[in-house]
């Protein structure tokens, strides 16, 4: 059995452009696992071993989470290089669930961007310990001080140099580490001959001060450091261990410094690695047991103990579906029966790979804390497999919305099957990417988390599956709500000679606070039996898939029944269903119902001297600044803008800048719409309902 405290499993998360696939590049050269280093947007025609998409070496960006593995100094690393663009957050988000540790990534130059931000809170939410690395501290305007205290503040991390460039920009010659106290050289064209010497005279004061902070910091974790400190005999076990502690207690951030592209930096950030981030013992991971109403169970993580895995990600390949699982507890054998705890159906594990990006290697068994993949297996992502002796699930991932549509029409009779393949595989795979068939104009319509996501779909479709598609105008998703409370009491009676429908409801609906929905039953003294109750929630609820302003979805309700009157004969379940259907219509125009629309948090960084120009764009589009961030000749302006308004804004952004602003943006909130643009919209619905 394999030692488990030398496992770890980690994530390069960050804003789009820091850096992440040329960090995990260089890790993978450094761990013998490449032979030769490839550049993002592969001048030499082969591009970044982890973007093994064609779309993606295209683009120069990363589309799809790859997972890889290494090894480093006796410790096997499996790692997922995640995407940046706020478009494919579910791959970040389904990464994070099965990771235990990650290194947040942060250009020298930009700092804590938008996207920077929203990866960290998804940290926060599974509670992952995170090294930060600031990235490009080669670049023209390198400034770690800068981002160190941005990391403080705007992130909230507590987090603290353990590293010193020695001169940035074009000037770097190498990094000091302040726990050894030694100057360290990445000597060699690929920076992969390391020189250890005493720290140079003129870094020697920045130095001392540097290590008293850090000490300070990291003496709250440890007793023994805080005496030694007094005593001024700390070590460097001490202090490791003191950084490691608070680093797994999620109340420290150690933070280390470098030039992935330089090749600077990469083998001490491997170090740390395996040193400060979790093994898959630290972490405390549950599962739900199901058989007593979904109680906490603490995973064990031994690999003695009865198998619980999780399949996170599911991809397909040459040879099938290929589902990528986290095993978190026993081991997991070629030949194995396994059990999909949602459907309950056995399956047997035929094949079964560790991922090196699109490469396999065949393996015999995974154990605890291992990311391998399955071939053959029918589930989705999200399913948990045992061996079948106990009802226990892990629990799912967040999973945002989507809020942007589209709708697609193939050419031909060839287009329209492999369109509906592709769609089948896609929707299975991505749990942001949703489809449908409109009932009434008959059209199929794709939906993502923005017009990057989806371009990208369509894209695939076109070359995965040669399916020829046209594309329709993007659709918001707009969802519609009520503002006030409104009583309803409706009977509902049909009589057409033998047993008719009765039912009468009597209620109210009221706006709520949290939440889409809510079914409140007062019902005294029996005037709508039992059996009849849940068939009034059905009947709200089926009101609710389409309001009455535009046919948006209908959000934020609180449906409240108190009084009715049922027939011992008429009445039934598709009678109530009705009444509730019928009392809901009564109440909503009451109700003073509006249209909401998803609002998107928009920020641009561009040059100082078009900060005007950016601003007045966002203005135009009905846009709210939050704020502007100067830094030298750079801005970034924050603004809440309707996603509406956001079509085609990265052409108008860049005729504006002359190609130099760039902008990113992610879904917020969801507020009112103005009454001009309600009243368009109803009018706009008005006319596709008389077509």
């Amino acid at each position: 059995m394999k030692d488990l405290s030398k496992v770890r499993n980690i994530g390069i998360s960050a804003h789009i452009d820091s850096g992440k696939t040329t960090l995990t590049e260089r890790i993978l050269f450094y761990t013998q696992r490449i032979h030769a280093i490839h550049e993002v947007r592969g001048k030499d025609g082969v591009g970044a071993k982890m973007d093994s998409m064609e779309l993606e070496r295209e683009r120069g960006i990363t589309i799809c989470s790859a997972a890889t593995y290494c090894d480093w100094k006796d410790h096997s690393i499996n790692i997922i290089d995640t995407p940046g663009h706020v478009d494919f957050t579910i791959e970040v988000e389904r990464a994070l669930r099965v990771l235990d540790g990650a290194v947040l990534i942060l250009c020298s130059v930009g700092g804590v961007q938008s996207q920077s931000i929203t990866v960290n809170r998804q940290m926060t939410r599974y509670r992952v310990p995170r090294v930060a690395f600031i990235n490009k501290c080669d670049r023209t305007g390198a400034n770690p001080d800068k981002v160190i205290k941005q990391l403080r503040e705007k992130l909230g991390l507590n987090a603290v140099p353990i590293q010193v460039p020695m001169g940035l920009e074009g000037d770097m010659q190498g990094l000091i580490d302040l726990v050894k106290m030694k100057a360290v050289y990445f000597d060699g064209e690929n920076g992969d001959k390391l020189r250890v010497e005493e720290i140079p005279a003129q870094y020697k004061d920045e130095c001392d001060a540097k290590r008293e902070e850090l000490l300070d910091a990291v003496s709250m974790f440890s007793d023994e450091l805080m005496e030694a400190v007094l005593e001024g005999t700390p070590t460097e076990e001490m202090i490791m261990a003191a950084i490691r502690k608070g680093t797994l207690s999620l109340e420290f951030s150690p933070v280390m410094m470098g030039s992935a592209y330089k090749n600077k930096g990469v083998q001490l950030l491997l170090d740390a690695v395996n040193d400060y981030l979790p093994c898959p013992t630290d972490v405390d991971n549950f599962a739900l047991d199901l058989d007593h109403d979904e109680a906490e169970v603490k995973v064990t993580n031994q690999p003695t103990d009865p198998l619980l895995a999780l399949a996170f990600k599911l991809e397909d390949g040459r040879y099938g579906q290929l589902t990528y699982v986290r095993t978190y507890q026993g081991t997991l054998k070629k030949g194995d029966s396994i059990v999909n705890v949602r459907t309950g159906k056995k399956a047997k594990v035929g094949r079964l790979v560790r991922m090196h990006s699109d490469e396999m290697e065949e393996i015999e068994e995974s154990g605890s804390g291992d990311i391998v993949a399955l071939f053959g297996i029918d589930c989705a992502s999200g399913d948990t497999f045992t061996r079948g002796d106990y009802n226990f699930s892990m629990s799912s991932m967040h999973v945002p919305e989507p809020v942007i549509s589209l709708s697609i029409t193939p050419v031909d009779n060839k287009a329209q099957d492999n369109m509906s393949k592709a769609l089948n595989r896609f929707t299975k795979e991505d749990p942001t990417f949703k489809t449908y068939v409109d009932q009434e104009t008959l059209e199929t319509i794709i939906s993502g988390m923005g017009e990057l996501h989806l371009d990208v779909y369509v894209e695939r479709m076109k070359r995965e599956y040669k399916a020829e598609v046209t594309v329709g105008a993007p659709q918001v998703a707009y969802r519609e709500t009520i503002t006030q409370r409104a009583d309803f009491n409706y009977t509902h009676k049909k009589q057409t000679g033998g047993s008719g429908q009765f039912g009468r409801v009597a209620g109210y609906i009221e706006p709520l606070e949290e939440g889409e929905y809510e079914f409140v039953d007062q019902i005294v003294g029996g005037s709508i039996p039992r059996e009849y109750i849940p068939s009034c929630d059905k009947g709200f609820q089926k009101c609710l898939e389409k309001g009455s302003l535009v046919g948006a979805h209908v959000t934020g309700v609180r449906c409240a029944i108190n009084d009715g009157a049922s027939h011992a004969v008429d009445s039934s379940d598709i009678a109530f269903q009705l009444a509730a259907m019928g009392g809901f219509k009564e109440a909503y125009m009451k109700a003073k119902p509006v249209i909401m629309e998803p609002i998107m948090k928009v920020a641009v960084e561009g040059p100082t001297e078009f900060q005007g120009s950016i601003m007045g764009s966002l203005n135009q589009r009905r846009g709210m600044i939050i704020g502007t961030n100067e830094e030298d000749a750079y801005t970034v302006i924050e603004a809440e803008v309707p996603l509406s308004e956001m079509f085609g804004y990265s052409t108008d952004l860049r005729s504006l800048t002359q190609g130099k602003a760039e902008f990113t943006m992610e879904f917020a909130t969801y507020r009112p719409v103005p009454k001009s643009v309600a009243e368009e919209l109803i009018s706009k619905a008005q006319k596709k309902d008389k077509k």
